[in-house]
Formats: C-alpha cells, structure tokens, sequence
C-alpha cells in the first residue's frame, strides 16, 4: 500500500503552497485569509524512486471560533492517525506560536515521524530565525520556502529515508476489486446481490458504510476479493468529520485493488464527482469498470436512457476503453454478467507480450506513421518492451525522448492496445534515452 505523507500546520503557513509544488498542481486553494483549506486534499506524488500520497489538510488552530474549526481540528487528528510521516510547517518569520505548540504536544503522543518545515525562509541569510523552534522538541528543523522551492531538496530527501517499504502485492491469484461511486449509488446492494447474503449493512440513507470491508469469496472455481468502500463525496458536501475520515479509507482501497467497478446512478445521469472518481482510478493505473446502476428506472424511457449514454460520452470521455455494464443492484438484472467483463478485464490486466512481438508490432506502426520530423532533430526508436503488468506497461528506448509529442504517444497508445488485444484496460507508455 502507498504511504501516506500528511502536511500538517496552523492556518496561513503555507501548507497549501507546498502541496501545490509537490502535486505539481493548482488542486490547493491558496489564499492569504487564513482557514481557506477545511477540507483534506490527496495527491499521488513521486520523488525519486518512490510514490507517496500526500494529504493536505485544514489549519489547526486551538483558538478562534471560525465555523467549522472543530471539526477541522478532528479531521487533522484522525488525518495524523492514517499518516505514516508528518511534515509539521510553522511560520519561520513569525516564531512560535500557541498553536504551534499544542500540534506539537499532539504529534509528540501520536508517536509519528515528524519533519518540521520553518517556511518563509527564502534564502541561507534568514536561516537564522529558525534556532528558536528546536523549543518544540524536534531534533532538526528544516527551513524551507514553499512558494520558491529553497530547501525543498533537502527536506524532501530526508522525508522518503523515512517511508516504510512497500509492501508487496499479495502473492495470490485473487482477484481484487474495489467498488467506488458516490453516497448512495447501491455500491452495499451490489456487494450483497453478489454475495447472495446480508454481509455488509445496506441502508438508504448516504453514508452509511464508513469504512472499506474486503470479502474474499469463490466463483466459478476463481477467487475474488470485493472491497466495499465509502461513498467518495464531493468536497464541499462533506462536512461531518466521520464523513471526511472515511474519503481516504475510499481513496486508499485503490492502492489495494486490482480492479474498480466505479458505479455510477443512472437515474441522476453523471455528475462531475463520477469523473472525478474515474481519475482517482486512472491516475493509480487500476482496471475500470463504468456500472450503471438502478437502470430498472430507466431503461423504459428512452429519451433518459439517450441523455445518460451522451453524457457518459461526453463527460468520461477520458475513460472510453473502460467497459459499460447497465445493472440493477436491487432487482439483480445483469449482475452475473458483471463478472463476464471483471474476469475479461482481468485477463487483459494481467496480460504480458513477448520482447519480439512487441518490436515486430512497432515496427508495423511506424511504417503505418512514422514519427514526425521535429525541428532539426530527428526522432529515432531503437527497441521496445513490457516492463510491468497490472497495468501493462511498456518503455519505449529513443534518441531523443523530449522530441515525443503528446499526439503520437497517445497515436502510439492506441496502436498497442487495438494489435495487443488491450482494448478494456489501461497500459501505461514510458520513453527512456538509450
């Protein structure tokens, strides 16, 4: 499972910033008015040889009566819980504040492995005003400017000494799948109707399964594992505290399973937190499944059943290799068929191709197009072939890797899987320089 790496601080010391710098992305509001973040906010991040997911969280602040600030302090201690390192920020400019200190008293129970990051320390000059927070305990104090990077190597280099090791995939042939979708889609009714048993609490009412549940059961003489999760939330719907422990239970399911039956509510069509799922899915590389659920409300009208299939085009587009299955989790209609495309995905999953075809393949692609001429460089391939399955991924050997525009690796991508068979799954493309 991927380790998680929580930013921890009071309001307004930059916790957001340096969320976007690592992220690469503008995903954290960032505003000078302190408490903008309430919500926790996750990103998978690669430094180095290793990925973490990082969590950035709401202020913590033991004082002020801003609405919401319990449960903001509530959502940053169970985030502590579900760290394995903490990287505590301050305000290097301000020194020590009172709630510098209480979060430091925390951390010292949590008995987590805790950076501290002075930030607004831009430069070797002002490294000077950082001695005063070895008051909190800590043996080192980093100092750091998140809006410009100084210090960040450093930092960070120390942070991933500290990651536990990965651990391996189980090493069975059960099949691992997760099914994620919004409160109240039928993801407990569809775990059930598998099963063909009550084991897992189904009710109407969003939310109830706080919790991901993994049942290991036998079909058809293979093995599965169904992870129930969560009802992953739209941000700003989630407010009780219990509400935003369970997001990161959900999220961190993917790093477990093999596969994702993200299901969607065919009676609300889709909504944008449906695609946001899916890229939760796509960007950790896992096998989709699109299950629209409750289509006993709809597929006798047929101008509803015509909107939903426009939107799943227009808006997932993104995902148009995932299969489609139409399903009612209550009345049972085309369950058993779910299984036809979990197993076919499976296969596709898992699928490895020999060194020689994939080359014999690139070659035929190339004399279908060749790579295009770039300025006065001139792309050259040399060799091809499948490093990984799960998913299957292939690192392609050139001269020049920076000359590889978006629109051929994505002609490339759909090259592969239309002549390897992949057309269901995800594969991923790496171009190295020989």
């Amino acid at each position: 499972m991927t380790s998680v790496i929580t930013i921890l601080g009071r309001p307004n010391v930059g916790k957001s910033t340096l969320f976007n710098r690592l992220s690469r992305s503008r995903d954290a509001l960032v505003d000078d008015i302190p408490g903008i973040t309430r919500d926790r906010l996750y990103a998978s991040v690669h430094w180095g040889d290793r990925t973490f997911t990082l969590m950035d969280t709401g202020g913590f602040d033991e004082v002020g009566d801003e609405p919401f600030m319990d449960l903001v302090r509530e959502q940053v201690r169970k985030a502590v819980e579900e760290s394995d390192i903490i990287i505590f920020m301050v305000d290097g400019r301000q020194g020590i504040m009172p709630g510098d200190e209480e979060i430091a008293h925390m951390l010292r129970r949590s008995g987590k492995k805790v950076f501290l990051a002075a930030n607004k320390i831009d430069g070797p000059e002002h490294e000077g005003l950082t001695a005063d927070f070895y008051r909190l305990g800590v043996e080192k104090v980093f100092p750091l400017s998140a809006a410009h990077g100084y210090g960040l190597k450093a930092l960070m280099n120390e942070v991933v000494k500290e990651l536990p090791e990965e651990t391996p995939e189980e090493n069975d042939e059960a099949v691992r799948v997760a099914v994620l979708g919004r409160p109240n889609v039928g993801k407990s009714s569809l775990v059930n109707r598998i099963l063909g048993s009550e084991r897992v609490l189904v009710s109407d009412i969003p939310g109830t399964t706080r919790d991901s549940v993994d049942i290991r059961f036998t079909r058809r003489g293979r093995d599965y594992v169904l992870i129930d999760t969560a009802g992953i939330r739209r941000k700003s719907k989630v407010r009780e505290k219990i509400d935003k422990f369970s997001m990161i239970k959900a999220v961190k399911s993917l790093d477990r399973c093999h596969l994702a039956v993200v299901l969607l509510d065919a009676s609300e069509g889709v909504v944008e937190q449906d695609a946001r799922i899916c890229g939760y899915a796509l960007d950790r590389g896992r096998g989709l499944i699109l299950g629209l659920n409750k289509w006993d409300l709809v597929k006798h009208d047929p101008d509803t059943r015509r909107r939903l299939l426009s939107a799943l085009d227009r808006q997932l587009k993104f995902v148009s290799f995932a299969p489609r299955i139409t399903l009612s989790a209550r009345t049972g209609e085309h369950v058993g068929k779910l299984f036809e495309k979990i197993d076919h995905l499976s296969d596709q999953y898992g699928k490895r191709i020999g060194t020689g075809e994939v080359n014999r393949v690139l070659e035929k692609i190339f004399q279908l197009k060749p790579p295009p001429l770039t300025g006065k460089g001139r792309l050259k391939f040399f060799y091809a072939t499948q490093i990984d399955v799960r998913p299957p991924t292939f690192v392609l050997f050139v001269n020049r890797p920076e000359l590889i525009h978006f629109s051929y690796e994505r002609f490339l991508a759909n090259q592969f899987r239309e002549r390897f068979g992949l057309d269901q799954t995800p594969i991923r493309i790496f171009f190295r320089k020989r």
